[in-house]
């Protein structure tokens, strides 16, 4: 042995070290486990007592006015009345009490509400001194929810009255005294002995009876409590049978447990119409069950009485194993084995255990549930306090990284140079959805997806109704008089010659086919405003083509078309005027970025602001398959009369030929094409024809390419972040821009996947298609994940043209103020090198609303998932034009590729701020700040349409909005103090504050999913939901704010206004309290 073996031997045996060893930690909690037995087990037991007895319930009529103070305020009660039952719902006060979603209840009658499943006041009778709702206009459904909704409340509750209306209170007292006589009657029917031919009258019949013999009510015997807590009482001894049980001890015993048996099984309450025991049959002298405990066992060996029926799904479970066991126990020691006569008997093995004195046998019983205590807490303080299993650290594939580390490696590995290559690519050829071209660039950005380490990539499939121009079948000429024939060339120079390549034809997107004539009649920008005055100054549009130019006061080309339809235009013509986007502003392509004279700006005239997405499956996803669709003709997603896209080139001619006829028109509807004498024409105008021949596809397949990066610590919730695919011609600004800034930021996010990183959240990558149409791909998407968008979607990131010029441009909803401007801090301007927070300050820039402009609709206004779109913008560029090519990019657009590389920076720091911070930067405060702003807006806005001549008022508007920023400030409240106790650890997160930060984050995205109408929407337009934000009925680009509201005000509908503004409020004010609730 050597000498440091020796020191060790001699340390062990020393006597300091053995009384080390007893005293250790477990010995020490052993021993005082061992004396805390030794004392309870020699303590003197008390004598037992009865627990006191419940408070008697005394059952009462009720009508509105005195239900109404049973609400739960000053220690009230919370009753409420489902189909003139009241019911006592004080154990679910944290619901049906102040402050729960559902206080609204609360003391009043609460049956059409729950058919209904809506908690709004409108829900309530408000007349408390009228008769009781009749439920007039329920259906078949909403009559089964009532139907469930009033056995769920009959299970759990305690019926305590019935309600009636004011004056009725007597109408019940005959059959209310009946149902204390059958009280009386039920509570001693379990010592009435059963006659032997198992019949039994009914309720009707013994009310019957009853209400025909007052003489035998009176007989009756009533048990006093004494009487039924300690003897059997004299005035019920005849009804005694032979076999019945009168030990006070057992009596006790079921008193105890409030009727309740040791096994499960509950006795009837005094409202029950019949016995528990009705249904067995009665039991004699000679019967098996010659007593009570006889017949407990009876019916527990036949299953009938359920250890689990009246408890919980556990407790059944484990009594049902408990029975399991003990008839496997039964079973094994039933077996004979061939050497058990060798074996001792179990009597022979206990007979020779030493005895204990009798005062110091070990309690079995406590002894174990010590243990599980112990254990129980043991597993807790793993959990919860240990950390050894953390859940905010990492698991799985993956890793978290500092996130300021990851944040770095982001914006410095971002490089122009792919992203001007993947720009080039994009441009190579035109891609229109559905088309070959988009779905080969569907394939190559599944194949960067899957190169980028992307999870689940794979392509989406939807089937949806698409049009394309025929050769030929497209014409715009003059065809009357004669000597002013003219026609149209229509199409686009080549945009490239050397060498040639295809691209699109000219046409409308989802226009109507057609072949008109009419007079030529100009309407400046297509408003119905431009429209009406063309009306009031006598030039009648019946039977006429209209020609009007794109931008202006109506800047959706669809609503254009639509306004020429309602004022009874048969075609409708839309060119690019160089007032707007052409040579009037500076120089023009191939010389300067601004649309020649001879470029077309194509673009879709369904009517996106109505219906958004596949038009012939609105409301539902058109997956391969299926086979609902919804008509093309009469649909109100569609136009109904053919248009076409113009140059102003060819608009020229015609706006020549209308001069001397109609009126002169004003300064304002003057453009900028030379040598035109600007004149609107009337019925006497040549006569136009227009031809548009389309082939009309209603199932054509359209892709969007999808893939994703799980999340450590949520994995099931998702930051979501698109951009479209799709382009009218070779689209390098529009959407080729998005794309290869989106593509960059996907191989980044590869990269820092190779290296083990992972988000605490899930992102998910999509590639659109169908966007240009009417944003079909991503409001397809969201349709088919409705609920788990709705459930999960923390945040929808897009872009759609990234870049066309040099200032920084962002539209959201402004939760999304605080992340961006963190993010904003770290970028910089490539040209002034100054941040780009410093220039948004300096220009007093501010969040846009969202209109309809990109695929950011379907999330925020359908799904309730806060969106953000964001672009560097700058003056008009040949937009939807084949000339809006990666030439006209590199030489006009930007250069070298910066801006590009610079958005890309912005997207990928946003995305890391949503997906990867741990307490989400969303800002209650911002928005209820801003919200107040979109109140006060409304309120001038309706002034100026007339308000005060109608009794319209916003006061519940603003009320819930002051609510919504005193919860949203005390929402708050809670993030200092996290932040103080994250870093004053180190950074470290105990699972307590993890799962109270998972839980805060979880309430935050849910806001605006809060916010919806989910089963309402907008009048009219009911596909979108958003009480706050949505699309303006008659601009479809330009946001609205309130759009129920609004909607109703330009209608000239003001008791709807003041309907929509009970109805918001409500909505909001219920979306804040959910932020603390």
């Amino acid at each position: 042995m050597t000498a440091s073996a020796n020191h060790f031997a001699t340390d062990a045996g020393s006597p300091a070290t053995q009384a080390a060893s007893i005293a250790s930690p477990i010995n020490l909690i052993l021993l005082a486990l061992f004396a805390l037995m030794v004392s309870m087990r020699l303590r003197p037991t008390p004598p037992p007592t009865l627990p006191k007895g419940p408070s008697p319930i005394v059952f009462r009529t009720f009508t509105p006015p005195t239900l109404k103070p049973y609400n739960g305020e000053k220690d009230m009660p919370v009753y409420l009345a489902v189909r003139g039952k009241v019911f006592d719902v004080s154990p679910g006060r944290n619901f049906y009490g102040p402050g729960g979603p559902y206080e609204n209840f609360a003391g009043r009658d609460a049956t059409r509400g729950l058919a209904c499943g809506s908690f709004d006041e409108d829900m309530l009778t408000k007349d408390l001194q009228g008769p009781l709702d009749d439920l007039q206009g329920l259906g078949p459904d909403e009559m089964q929810s009532l139907q469930e909704w009033e056995d769920r409340f009959s299970e759990k509750y305690l019926v305590v009255g019935n309600l009636v209306a004011v004056g009725r209170e007597g109408a019940r007292e005959g059959a209310r005294e009946g149902a204390r006589e059958e009280e009386r009657l039920l509570a001693l029917q379990p010592a009435i002995e059963q006659p032997s031919s198992r019949t039994r009258l009914s309720i009707p019949q013994m009310v019957n009876e009853k209400q025909n013999n007052h003489a035998q009510e009176d007989s009756l015997p009533i048990p006093t409590y004494e009487e039924a807590i300690t003897s059997r009482p004299s005035s019920s001894q005849t009804f005694l049978g032979p076999s019945e049980i009168s030990h006070d001890a057992e009596r006790q015993g079921l008193l105890a447990s409030r009727g309740r048996f040791e096994n499960g099984f509950e006795a009837p309450s005094e409202n029950s119409t019949r016995s528990s025991l009705d249904f067995l049959p009665s039991s004699g002298q000679n019967s098996p069950r010659g007593s009570t405990e006889g017949l407990r066992r009876e019916i527990t060996q036949m299953e009938v009485l359920d250890p689990g029926a009246n408890e919980d799904p556990g407790r059944a479970r484990g009594s049902r194993l408990s029975k399991h066991i003990t008839n496997l126990t039964h079973s094994l020691s039933s077996i004979n084995l061939p050497f058990r006569q060798w074996l001792p008997s179990s009597d022979y093995i206990r007979a020779r255990i030493p005895r204990f004195p009798e005062q110091l046998k070990p309690n079995w019983i406590v002894l174990a549930r010590i243990f599980a205590l112990l254990f129980v807490l043991s597993l807790a303080y793993l959990l919860f306090i240990s950390d050894v299993f953390n859940v905010s650290r990492g698991r799985g594939n993956g890793e978290s990284y500092n996130p300021e580390a990851v944040r770095s490696y982001v914006q410095g590995h971002i490089d122009e140079t792919y992203i001007r290559q993947n720009s080039e690519h994009l441009t190579m050829f035109d891609h229109m959805a559905g088309t070959e071209g988009s779905f080969v660039l569907a394939k190559w950005v599944e194949g960067l997806f899957n190169a980028a380490n992307l999870e689940n990539v794979g392509l989406e499939r939807f089937d949806v109704y698409l049009n394309y121009p025929k050769e030929g079948g497209r014409r715009v000429a003059i065809v009357e008089p004669p000597e002013m024939a003219w026609e149209a060339l229509i199409e686009e120079k080549p945009a490239y010659s050397d060498p040639s390549r295809q691209q699109t034809l000219v046409f409308h997107g989802h226009s109507r086919s057609g072949n008109v004539t009419g007079p030529l009649v100009y309407a400046n920008y297509g408003s119905r405003e431009d429209f009406k005055g063309l009306k009031d100054q006598g030039v009648d549009l019946k039977g006429s083509i209209a020609i009007v130019r794109y931008y202006g006061t109506q800047g959706d080309r669809a609503l254009k078309v639509k306004a020429a339809e309602m004022a009874g235009a048969v075609g409708c013509i839309i060119y690019s005027d160089p007032a707007d986007d052409g040579f009037r502003l500076g120089k023009v392509y191939p010389d300067g970025r601004y649309m020649p004279s001879d470029g077309v700006q194509r673009g879709a005239v369904s009517l996106k602001s109505w219906v958004v997405g596949d038009v012939l499956s609105s409301g539902f996803a058109s997956l391969p398959g299926e086979k609902k669709r919804n008509s093309k003709y009469s649909n109100p997603g569609l136009t109904n009369i053919p248009s076409i896209p113009l140059a102003w080139r060819d608009a020229q001619k015609l706006l020549q030929a209308v001069k001397g006829h109609g009126q002169r028109v004003p300064d304002s509807w003057k453009g900028g094409i030379e040598d035109v004498e600007w004149w609107t024409g009337d019925q006497n105008s040549p006569i136009v024809h227009l031809m548009n021949q389309q082939d009309e596809e209603e199932r054509q397949p359209i892709y969007n390419v999808v893939g994703k990066i799980t999340g450590l610590e949520q994995p099931e919730k998702s930051v979501i972040v698109g951009n479209h695919r799709d382009a009218w011609c070779f689209g390098a600004t529009n959407p080729g821009s998005g794309t290869a800034v989106l593509l960059e930021v996907v191989r980044i996010f590869g990269e820092l996947r190779r290296l083990g990183w992972r988000p605490l959240r899930s992102i998910e990558f999509a590639s659109w298609d169908g966007e240009e149409y009417n944003l079909i791909g991503s409001t397809e998407h969201v349709e088919a994940r409705m609920d788990d968008i709705r459930q999960n979607g923390i945040a929808y990131l897009n872009v759609d043209s990234a870049v066309s010029g040099t200032e920084f441009k962002a539209a959201a909803s402004p939760l999304f103020e605080k992340a961006l401007l963190q993010v904003l801090d770290r970028t910089t301007d490539p040209i002034s090198n100054k941040t780009l927070r410093s220039i948004w300050n300096e220009n007093k820039s501010k969040l846009q609303g969202l209109g309809t402009g990109s695929d950011y609709v379907a999330f925020q206004d359908m799904a309730g998932t806060s969106s953000i779109d964001i672009a560097f913008g700058g003056p008009p560029y040949p937009c939807h034009s084949c000339y809006d090519n990666f030439e006209w990019m590199r030489k006009y657009g930007d250069t070298d590729f910066h801006y590009h590389k610079t958005l890309a920076q912005i997207w990928a720091l946003l995305i890391l701020e949503i997906a990867d911070t741990r307490l989400l930067p969303f800002d209650f405060n911002a928005y209820a700040r801003v919200l107040q702003g979109y109140v006060e807006d409304l309120e001038n806005y309706a002034q100026t349409k007339g308000a005060m001549d109608h009794k319209f008022a916003l006061k519940p508007l603003y009320q819930a909005a002051a609510g919504f920023a005193r919860n949203a400030n005390e929402f708050h409240e809670w993030d200092p103090v996290w932040a103080e106790v994250f870093y004053a650890q180190g950074e470290v997160e105990s699972n307590v504050m993890a799962i109270k930060r998972m839980s805060h984050n979880t309430r935050m995205a849910n806001l605006e999913t809060n916010l919806l109408d989910v089963d309402g929407g907008l009048p009219g337009r009911e596909q979108f939901k958003h009480v706050i934000f949505g699309p303006q009925k008659w601009s479809g680009y330009d946001e609205a704010y309130f759009p129920s509201i609004r909607d109703a005000i330009d209608d000239g509908d003001w008791e709807m206004a003041q309907d929509q503004v009970e109805k918001v409020s409500g909505i909001l004010l219920h979306a804040s309290r959910k932020l603390l609730h």
